[in-house]
């Protein structure tokens, strides 16, 4: 049977990764967009990268393929896209994922959401939809 653990080190072997202390100076920069998977319960209790896209994980397929009807503007738009999770694991699979579907310049945060925040990174509370 493959793991979980295995499929993690497959994906970080062919997609960009590093940890949040080194991707801290990206936040803000024009054309790069933070992509937040994890689950909207994580995001009320945790809050989130400021700027951030919230894209639930189940999403991340249907969203980036432009011939889909729940394509996302955010995904066609050539940018650089760093993903992460709360631990660096779904966003490994994500960014495999997102890089063999075609989207260029993905990366992901490979100590999460949890060493963004012990980085010292910004964070916010997730916004309410109006």
């Amino acid at each position: 049977m493959k793991r979980v653990k295995d499929m993690v080190a497959e994906a970080n072997a062919v997609v960009s990764h590093a940890p949040a202390a080194q991707v801290l100076g990206a936040h803000g920069q024009p054309g790069v967009t933070f992509v937040d998977l994890r689950d909207p319960r994580e995001l009320d209790r945790e809050g989130m990268i400021p700027g951030a896209f919230h894209c639930p994980r189940g999403m991340l397929e249907f969203w980036i393929d432009p011939e889909s009807p729940y394509a996302k503007e955010q995904f066609q738009s050539g940018g650089r896209f760093v993903f992460y999770c709360a631990s660096g694991w779904r966003s490994a699979l994500s960014a495999k994922v997102a890089q063999e579907m075609g989207l260029e310049g993905v990366s992901h945060i490979t100590d999460g959401f949890a060493g963004w925040k012990k980085a010292g990174g910004p964070v916010e509370e997730r916004p309410k939809k109006g």
